[in-house]
């Protein structure tokens, strides 16, 4: 099966470069849930991640013949690792379990957007605008919910700014492109800059252009913060040493007690039409190390973070002739944090038989991503149930807030 070219349009590229100005204009994030200092990271994985392999139910009598070679074992030379019985996850992944072991991360299984069919390009629409159909693509869903999160004390009455929000990566992800300012910062990928330029800049800047000279100090800020000042681009997105970068880099500007409050960033590279037990564990074991860098580097924050780990559609639940799979419907979408309710793999188990596949092909969806996102609004950022079914995520008035995720 030929796959569509992922690479960024325009449109992002530009949405992406005027973030970054934005910063110098945005006001402090609302403390929402009472006295609660929230932290919402929102992580799209482009590609399709296999649910089955990520998280292999390993209790099902039809997942071994169904997923043949590539199918997840609890014995043997690379064990899968235990959750409840029913499900394990993959070995990639120690970090994942051990927050899942101290109740601080959980699995939502057999989960997806509305979307259903099979194109990455309307299916990462429909995933990071909110819509129910593809073809909507100025604004995504997290940045219109910062819009609509309720003013703080400490943001103007009127204001429409509601809150900072953090784009991570060389192009803004849709799903925080809109009206509502954010920041934009991505680890460079260039030569170190003399030590010296900075300050020649600034002096010009200075004498010519107040405005740009600020907006240029803010960005050599940022960019200590989240990179520190000894660190180097080590990869990009698709990448496990890029993803673990990131990650690092966004968590230092959200532990910052005037930083951002909300982030959204992209990894690469998850289409898995062939060899994907190799491909998932490099991928999966540099998502795993991202959990534990927005742990470590969170530090006091991270009892009052939720990371949504999220992407377009699932994989075929059979494998293919190259030791693959292809594209499909539901899959799994990972929460993790000391906000979540964790220890759990939340799902309505739609079962693997013939007659219970989607199509006769795919992983059946029982879980709206959508009430799951709603659900994290609610009780983690105060939002309103109602625009969340308006402005949100539109036409989505009879997908209910999942309730309980939150501790």
């Amino acid at each position: 099966m030929l796959c569509e070219n992922l690479t960024p349009t325009r449109r992002a590229v530009l949405g992406a470069s005027g973030a970054l100005f934005a910063w110098a204009f945005m006001p402090s994030f609302v403390k929402a849930a009472g006295a609660r200092d929230p932290r919402f990271i929102t992580i799209i994985l482009r590609g399709a991640l296999d649910g089955l392999t990520a998280v292999p139910p390993v209790g099902d009598p039809d997942y071994a013949g169904l997923r043949q070679s590539i199918a997840m074992r609890m014995d043997g030379d690379n064990p899968a690792l235990p959750l409840d019985g029913f499900f394990a996850l993959h070995p990639s992944m120690p970090n994942f379990q051990r927050l899942f072991q101290a109740k601080q991360a959980a699995v939502i299984h057999a989960s997806c957007t509305p979307y259903r069919d099979r194109s990455h390009f309307d299916g990462q629409d429909v995933l990071e605008s909110g819509f129910a159909a593809p073809g909507h693509v100025d604004s995504g869903w997290l940045n219109r919910l910062i819009e609509k999160l309720p003013a703080g004390d400490k943001i103007a009455p009127g204001s429409a700014e509601r809150t900072r929000g953090l784009a991570v990566g060389a192009n803004a992800p849709l799903v925080i492109r809109g009206q509502a300012p954010v920041l934009g910062w991505s680890p460079s990928v260039l030569r170190q800059a003399d030590p010296d330029l900075a300050p020649r800049l600034a002096d010009l800047y200075g004498q010519t252009d107040p405005m740009l000279a600020h907006l240029l100090q803010e960005g050599i800020e940022t960019g200590k913060i989240a990179s520190g000042l000894d660190v180097k681009a080590k990869g990009g997105p698709g990448d496990p040493s890029g993803m673990e970068q990131m990650a690092r880099g966004a968590a230092r500007l959200l532990a910052q007690e005037d930083g951002p409050r909300v982030a959204a960033l992209a990894f690469e590279g998850w289409d898995t039409h062939a060899q994907e037990v190799e491909r998932l564990s490099k991928l999966l074991g540099g998502l795993d190390n991202a959990f534990a860098a927005f742990q470590q580097e969170l530090g006091p924050a991270w009892k009052d973070t939720v990371v949504l780990v999220a992407t377009e559609f699932g994989r075929t639940a059979r494998i293919n002739g190259t030791e693959g799979t292809d594209h499909g419907t539901g899959t799994t979408a990972f929460l993790a944090g000391g906000a979540v309710r964790g220890g759990r793999v939340i799902t309505d188990w739609p079962g693997l038989k013939e007659n219970q596949l989607q199509d006769k092909r795919d992983l059946a969806a029982t879980t709206d991503l959508r009430s799951v996102i709603k659900g994290i609004a609610v009780d983690l950022l105060g939002a309103d149930a109602g625009p969340l079914a308006g402005a949100v995520f539109p036409g989505s008035e009879k997908v209910a807030p999942m309730k309980g995720l939150i501790v």
